[in-house]
């Protein structure tokens, strides 16, 4: 038999939030597991009691209860319909259960390839969404609306997706790097009514304007009532030649009332992604609240073993659907590293430096990335402490074996080294 590249500690599994689950099925309904496998085993085959279960230990924040787990719908669907209903009766809100934190603990590191850097706490990140979200109802923004998002990698743009679908508004983002009629052929799908865009954007040691799109997909989409824009590549950009335009500070309505979260089914839609596009126009993919919501939790704490102590960091555009996994981690109480720029800038050691600097926990990336840092020379293991350092995470295209050996031989031989799946259509 081969010698495992690694194996957790006594310590690691005795407080893995797996271990708590599998000791929280034992005391409140007296299952007990020999091993991983059994309890994998019965997970599968009883998915009803599993997800009841990962609710229930995940804590979910429901405004009504559901009166049952499934409710099967008979045969396989042949025209797109479900066959199934999961949780019915359940009403909730996703932005309710990413904000169930509101203290001064760091919610959210942002950082810019130039250097920028800025944290906004939990009490401040529900402050601006209940800010924001007062500035859309009073725009007109209603439960079911599509709320579109041009933007990079950024804090703003996570207090967007928040404060639309706080409402129950349904959100869609694109990344800045994308051309117009990459834009439009997603965008113009969908008809949002309000835009949130940014003026541009900092990108392997250049400054890439994006106003003169941001004009162009404005005027272009015959639905969009509103555009707000995050200025980022100077301190104030200059709007009059958009329509309807605002800048974001301007959207965080000090005056605002009480945040009200909207009750909503389980299956009310959430997120709008989008295929490849290989085959012609990008396909839309729609997604629930409650399914993401209840997926993103079992695969962040039963998975990925997050909790409130952890610093969680994957790098992605918005463009991608590991940046809706990776805000998901507000719900698990985490604090989230957003960086926006090329992963390669400075020869990958900006990244590098993060680990060391945010004291990242869960370090996720991309099998291109552990590459490119073998091929550079690289012994991260030299040239950091990755003390924090527990995870890391690659996706985007399976992991060589040669990129196995290479993290245990020079990045660090005591972490747990996953070669994960996203999957838009799974998110």
């Amino acid at each position: 038999m081969s010698t495992p590249l690694w194996t957790p500690s006594a310590n690691r599994i005795a407080n893995s939030r797996l271990k708590a689950f599998e000791a929280w099925l034992a005391e409140k309904h007296q299952l007990a597991f020999d091993d991983y496998q059994s309890l994998h085993q019965w997970s599968v085959d009883n998915p009803e009691s599993f997800w009841e279960s990962v609710w229930q230990f995940c804590n979910v924040k429901a405004h009504s209860p559901y009166g049952k787990v499934l409710e099967h719908g008979g045969t396989f669907p042949t025209c797109g319909e479900p066959s199934a209903a999961w949780f019915p009766g359940a009403t909730l809100n996703f932005a309710e259960n990413l904000l169930r934190r509101r203290d001064d603990k760091i919610a959210i590191v942002g950082l810019l390839e130039n250097g920028q850097r800025r944290e906004l706490s939990y009490a401040e990140l529900y402050t601006q969404v209940e800010q924001l979200a007062h500035t859309l109802r009073e725009q007109g923004v209603e439960a079911g609306d599509r709320v579109a998002g041009f933007m990079p990698n950024i804090p703003e743009t996570v207090v967007a997706m928040l404060a639309a679908t706080s409402i129950g508004a349904i959100w869609s983002s694109c990344s800045p790097d994308f051309g117009f009629q990459g834009v439009m052929d997603r965008f113009d799908q969908i008809q949002p009514k309000v835009l949130f865009a940014v003026d541009g954007y900092f990108y392997n040691g250049k400054t890439i304007n994006t106003l003169d799109r941001v004009k162009s997909i404005a005027d272009a989409i015959g639905s969009v009532e509103s555009v707000i824009v995050t200025s980022v590549t100077c301190a104030r950009t200059d709007l009059t030649s958009i329509v309807k335009a605002i800048h974001f500070p301007d959207a965080l309505n000090p005056a605002a009332a009480p945040l009200h979260f909207a009750a909503l089914p389980f299956d009310h839609p959430l997120y709008i992604m989008y295929s490849s596009g290989t085959t012609g126009t990008p396909k839309c993919i729609v997604h629930s609240a409650g399914g993401t919501l209840l997926q993103h939790l079992k695969e962040h704490q039963l998975h990925t073993d997050i909790g409130p102590d952890d610093v969680l960091f994957y790098f992605t555009t918005c463009g991608w659907m590991m940046w809706n996994w990776l805000v998901s981690g507000l719900a698990s109480e985490c604090t989230l590293v957003l960086f926006d720029g090329s992963p390669f800038a400075k020869r990958g050691r900006l990244l590098l430096d993060a680990i060391d600097r945010e004291g990242i926990t869960v370090f996720g990336t991309s099998a291109k990335f552990i590459a490119a840092l073998e091929k550079a020379g690289h012994k991260p293991s030299q040239d950091y402490q990755l003390a924090s350092l527990k995870t890391i995470l690659s996706t985007g295209s399976p992991l060589s074996h040669e990129s196995f050996d290479y993290v245990y031989r020079d990045f660090k031989q005591d972490v747990c080294l996953s070669s994960i799946s996203g999957g838009t259509d799974i998110i």
